[in-house]
């Protein structure tokens, strides 16, 4: 019972995941996909979340690899100041193109055709997101653990930062043993609640 109370709180006062806190109504549709990958590429720099979160809403406009492709090197550096993302917006202006053009080449633009790719094998679909620009293992992992609200092949996804988070609130750090703890809806926001606690 201890467990659950603990979880509870923690629903109660960290329990939003980074894609909504960003705006993004996370669907298993293009749009949103792409804008949780884009908020996953700026925070695969070491830059605090809350600013990667503002930058991401600033990008909206850019919601699909097409419209960030489409979108001037200089636009997509505005848009990233205007979210106080100033230290690397240069650098993350380029990556970003990179990677709409690697989606927009590779998948249609349609993150759902990765997934596919993957087909179910979460080592595979974690491979192939490190392919994106920027993205490394941490970000692939970030990426699960928000998209398991709407690709339930791959929870429950726990990565090793949410499982520190388990183990310094005194809760198994054990990907079954927490999903127990929550409605299945409620993973992906257990799970970046964790990590944000670690």
């Amino acid at each position: 019972m201890r467990a659950q109370e603990t979880v509870q709180r923690l629903l109660d006062d960290e329990g939003s995941t980074l894609a909504a806190r960003a705006g993004i109504n996370l669907e298993n549709k293009p749009a949103p996909l792409y804008r949780l990958l884009v908020l996953v590429t700026l925070l695969s720099a070491r830059i605090k979340a809350d600013l990667a979160v503002s930058a991401a809403r600033e990008l909206a406009e850019f919601g699909t690899a097409q419209k960030m492709c489409d979108a001037t090197w200089q636009q997509r550096v505005d848009a990233l100041d205007r979210g106080h993302y100033v230290r690397y917006d240069e650098s993350t202006s380029t990556a970003l193109g990179k990677g709409a053009q690697l989606l927009i080449d590779r998948y249609h633009g349609d993150l759902r055709r990765m997934r596919a790719k993957a087909d179910g094998d979460l080592d595979v679909l974690r491979e192939l997101l490190t392919e994106v620009p920027r993205i490394g293992p941490v970000g692939a992992d970030v990426f699960c653990r928000e998209v398991q609200l709407v690709w339930p092949e791959i929870r429950p996804f726990f990565d090793e930062k949410a499982l520190a988070g388990a183990r310094k609130l005194g809760l198994r750090a054990d990907a079954d043993a927490l999903a127990e703890l929550v409605e299945g809806h409620d993973l992906a926001r257990l799970a970046t609640a964790l990590a944000m606690t670690s």
